[in-house]
């Protein structure tokens, strides 16, 4: 059984177990599988109702201290989708009932190696100036320089050819130039208000609906901003 992860939906590492000989018969293709949160049983062992409430969730439980079959029928009870089994050992180990009354079990079972769950805690130290801050702050401070200095060079191109114009006198000349100088665009009240509560909202939606295809949506409108 192939057991593929995510977390903060990302893909992670994808991890190799074996299904027991009980319960249903898992999905075949990975495109119709399913994408469902794991849970922690409470207690570990799962030889007795979690503590913890379950609505579907796929259930991480320990081996030991009671038979596979009372801890699928315990999960299933709880209201888990499924249950992992981490074995003790890095070696995969058959599962099999005991019983008859055992295959009436409804969710599927999967075994994993004891090294298939690790963790590794650190804590990076701050440093006390953030690069990534000031790289923020010199993007910012350069566009604006940026921006203002190309201001003022197309400000003074438009200047030097109106002088070029007048000296030439050409009636065609200063109506084109007079048609294609304006600068300014006339913004009224109503506008400026629409402005601001059009992009209030879309903060607060960037803020409730950021994930990752809504990333990916707004990379799309920015390089479509980009390229007009």
């Amino acid at each position: 059984v192939k057991v593929p992860t995510w977390i903060d939906g990302l893909e992670d590492n994808e991890y190799v177990g074996v299904g027991a000989r009980f319960g249903p018969t898992l999905e075949s293709k990975e495109k119709h599988a399913s994408h469902t949160k794991l849970a922690l049983a409470d207690p570990p062992d799962c030889c007795r109702k979690p503590r913890n409430k379950l609505t579907g969730e796929v259930i991480l439980v320990h081996r030991g201290n009671c038979s596979f079959t009372v801890k699928a029928n315990v999960a299933e009870e709880a209201g888990a989708s499924a249950i992992l089994i981490i074995n003790n050992q890095t070696e995969l180990f058959k599962m099999v009932c005991k019983s008859d009354a055992d295959v009436n079990i409804k969710i599927p079972a999967v075994m994993l190696p004891q090294d298939a769950v690790s963790v590794a805690l650190y804590s990076p130290k701050r440093p006390a100036v953030d690069i990534a801050e000031v790289f923020l702050w010199l993007m910012a401070v350069g566009t604006i320089l940026c921006a203002s200095y190309w201001s003022a060079w197309t400000a003074r191109e438009v200047a030097i050819e109106q002088e070029k114009l007048l000296k030439d006198a050409s009636e065609e000349f200063l109506q084109v130039g007079a048609a294609g100088s304006s600068g300014f665009v006339d913004i009224n009240t109503t506008s400026a208000i629409l402005f601001v509560v059009i992009a209030s909202c879309f903060l607060v939606m960037l803020y409730k609906l950021m994930s990752f295809w809504f990333v990916e949506v707004l990379v799309v409108l920015f390089c479509i901003g980009g390229v007009e």
